[in-house]
């Protein structure tokens, strides 16, 4: 178990930024909780990568998830069409169009066999990461406990730290395909939860939720009263025969589960920030009231577009899917001529990779940019769990991957 508390500011009679200047001045009024705030890894990321670049290294940057493609066509033409609309010169209403929220509900209808009133069980958010944001304001007092299955995507524990939460992990591990045995965990932590936070197909495991798993969180959140929130950014993306499923299309999990949902991966619009946050009406209720205080409206030329992608037969989300698994193949066959072999993975954008025995996650990722200059995410940095492995992203050509997979391969000698 690990507790991320919020952490006192000590300034020592000056406030920080000025206590290096010299000058006598009061203390900053920096709130408290900005200390509890951990570092964004993937910023440090950047700047290492930034800074081998500056020095004049050829850097094969598998460290983001930014998608490298573009949309479909079709909806291009839709936002440029939204953008000489003069209806969409206005502010868009306050939980979203009434055309993006009915598309939203369509694709759940088509999609998941899933039922959703747009008036009262959707909200337009600005992607999934605004999605995390406020649903955990909206449901996370301070001292509140937050149950993460771990490795996590870190905004989890950030965005819990920033509402003054705590966080208990559950492992997810390789024995059990990266899926975590909820019911393993003591009573006591379920009765004291106020949300279980999920995240499939996962990052950065490219683990697959199973409709057995997903029965388990809803059948617990009811006893135990809890919210589940599943987070849904990487839907369609699956590598299987069977696509991805929603957590919404298990029974009874509209009672007590929001599922957070973004156009970005499904159809390559990083860039727009769409996304919607579906389900339980009582907490998308009070996640549009956090929402409407906190964040910017989805721009209405984002909702036209992406209307017109969730309306879509989602063929092109499926050829997506197909080109970032042979992407993964690509780069697991040409791994394993280092000796390194990439963990099996069912989805989602990117390769879990466990380091060689000797290796530290965070000593082998500095030793990828350095000798092979690739750039990796160490697992660590996705939480305890996470050590003693890295994460590639699958974001590039394929070409690129194998080119990667080369450089390791010859940088490795007797390295392990």
């Amino acid at each position: 178990m690990t507790d991320a508390k919020v952490g006192e500011l000590t300034t020592g009679g000056a406030g920080v930024g000025w206590a290096a200047s010299g000058r006598s001045v009061p203390p900053t009024p920096i709130a408290r909780r900005v200390a509890g705030i951990p570092a964004n890894p993937f910023a440090a990321a950047d700047a290492r990568v930034a800074a081998a670049q500056a020095a004049g290294r050829d850097v094969i940057d598998l460290s983001k998830g930014n998608p490298d493609g573009a949309p479909p066509d079709f909806m291009v033409r839709a936002a440029q069409k939204a953008a000489a609309d003069p209806a969409n010169f206005r502010y868009p209403p306050f939980h979203g169009k009434p055309a993006f929220l009915r598309a939203a509900a369509g694709w759940y209808r088509r999609e998941h066999g899933v039922d959703i009133d747009p008036a009262t069980q959707l909200l337009a958010v600005a992607g999934a990461s605004v999605g995390i944001s406020v649903v955990i304001q909206a449901l996370v007092d301070p001292g509140d406990l937050v149950v993460l299955v771990g490795p996590y995507y870190p905004q989890y524990e950030g965005s819990t730290a920033v509402a003054g939460g705590r966080v208990h992990v559950v492992p997810a591990l390789a024995e059990r395909g990266f899926l975590p045995d909820l019911d393993a965990v003591p009573a006591e932590v379920w009765d004291e939860a106020k949300l279980l936070i999920l995240n499939y197909p996962n990052n950065p495991t490219g683990a697959v939720a199973t409709p057995e798993l997903y029965a388990d969180a809803v059948r617990l959140a009811h006893e135990h009263r809890f919210v589940v929130v599943s987070d849904f950014a990487y839907a369609g993306i699956g590598f299987d025969a069977t696509p991805p499923i929603s957590l919404l299309e298990t029974p009874g999990a509209l009672d007590v589960s929001v599922e957070l949902c973004s156009l970005s991966k499904m159809y390559m619009v990083a860039g727009w920030r769409g996304g919607f946050v579906a389900g339980n009406a009582e907490v998308v209720a009070a996640a549009t009231a956090v929402h409407e205080q906190t964040s910017l409206l989805v721009t209405s030329i984002v909702q036209d577009a992406g209307a017109a992608g969730l309306d879509s037969d989602q063929s092109t989300v499926r050829e997506l899917a197909a080109r970032y698994r042979s992407r993964y193949e690509a780069l697991r066959d040409g791994l394993a001529n280092a000796g390194l072999h990439l963990a099996p993975s069912h989805g989602g954008l990117f390769a879990w990779l466990p380091v060689p025995g000797g290796w530290t996650d965070a000593d082998f990722s500095a030793w990828l940019l350095e000798h092979a200059g690739v750039a990796v995410i160490a697992g660590s940095d996705f939480g305890p769990t996470g050590a003693g492995y890295v994460r590639l992203s699958l974001l590039v050509p394929r070409e690129v991957l194998a080119s990667a997979a080369s450089r390791i391969t010859v940088a490795r000698g007797t390295a392990w």
